[in-house]
């Protein structure tokens, strides 16, 4: 095999050849395929995918979960001369262990007849679907968990405590969409926060886009003045409003948006479920809640004999993560209230 070369995936002929073809060698194909596949994967991962980088995210290796720990606050005393000092003031501390969910997968077989005869590129377009089912899962879970968080009390009860635990602001009834009343929830959430000490830094609002819309169309230009550059052209383009009393606004379709009773499912590891009836929207620290990621995002495609087999491949994207409440007291969730 003296135009061969071996590779972690086996060995790859060099001769170059049409990849579409169906004459095509197949383990050359899925070289080719592979790369051009993962990265489409990850960029539409990456785009679709919100609050990854909103929340504390480790990664997990050689074990089933992880641990996580916070501390409540400290006193301060005057100190009597003569009298060691010998630091008996420790904070308490709190402990919370998230396990990794069951493996996530999402797949699609692609017929090389299919693939021959489009006239588009149809792995590039598979890919991008895979990516987004995959952070579609990731941030439901995520968003659930840090909505669950500000329904908790704080875990750290020992003085100088108790810590406070999480809030829910009521918009009122029917007022999931008055863009004044989600205004007045922001500055209402960045006065909890700031009063339970928690850090302005990393504070995110997730709203459903008609919410995120409501609030361009309808809130008055004491708001509006906080669009991207100083045209009108950005705020026609549906990106006028980024923030609102220092917490970044980001919109998405997978809150738990009224979404009523939602029970767990066969694979999830950790408690997801809720009554999520009158549920409208989320502003948090990145404290609020933890991920544990044990694999991926990762792409898998068949090759070889089976590829010859089923005349064609199943491309595969995976994940394995898993996502728990952390600090209640960074968790703040947006109700209407129930009529």
């Amino acid at each position: 095999m003296a135009n061969a070369l071996v590779t972690s995936l086996g060995t790859i002929n060099q001769t170059s050849s049409t990849p579409l073809a169906l004459g095509t060698a197949y383990d050359t194909k899925y070289a080719t395929y592979l790369k051009i596949f993962s990265g489409e994967l990850f960029k539409a991962y990456e785009s679709a995918c919100i609050a990854r980088d909103t929340v504390m995210r480790r990664t997990l290796k050689n074990g089933k979960s992880l641990q996580f720990i916070f501390t409540g606050r400290m006193t301060a005393d005057y100190h009597t001369p003569g009298t060691p000092i010998l630091g008996g003031g420790d904070p308490p501390v709190a402990e919370k262990t998230i396990v990794c969910d069951d493996l996530l997968v999402s797949s699609a077989f692609v017929y090389d007849l299919d693939e021959t005869l489009a006239h588009y590129d149809l792995r590039g377009e598979i890919s991008k679907k895979i990516g987004h089912a995959l952070a579609e899962a990731y941030d439901k879970k995520i968003f659930r968990q840090i909505a669950k968080a500000a329904r908790e009390a704080h875990p750290i009860t020992a003085a100088p405590g108790p810590e406070p635990g999480g809030s829910v602001i009521q918009l009122g009834v029917q007022k999931e969409f008055d863009a004044q009343a989600l205004v007045d929830a922001f500055f209402e959430a960045a006065s909890i926060l700031d009063e339970k000490n928690v850090p302005k830094q990393g504070r995110t609002a997730v709203l459903a886009p008609r919410q995120y819309y409501a609030l361009i169309s309808q809130v008055d230009s004491n708001i509006l003045n906080r669009d991207y550059g100083n045209t009108q052209g950005n705020l026609n383009s549906g990106e006028g409003l980024y923030e609102i009393a220092g917490i970044s606004i980001k919109r998405s379709n997978n809150l738990p948006f009224l979404a009523g009773n939602i029970s767990a499912v066969n694979g999830e590891n950790n408690n997801y479920s809720g009554d999520f009836t009158t549920h409208c929207g989320l502003i948090y620290q990145k404290e609020a809640a933890g991920v544990v990621e044990a694999v991926g995002p990762q792409v898998q495609v068949t090759s070889g004999d089976v590829s010859v087999i089923y005349q064609g491949d199943v491309i595969l994207g995976r994940m394995a993560m898993g996502c728990g409440t952390l600090n209640p007291a960074a968790a703040i969730e947006l109700q209407s209230a129930r009529s």
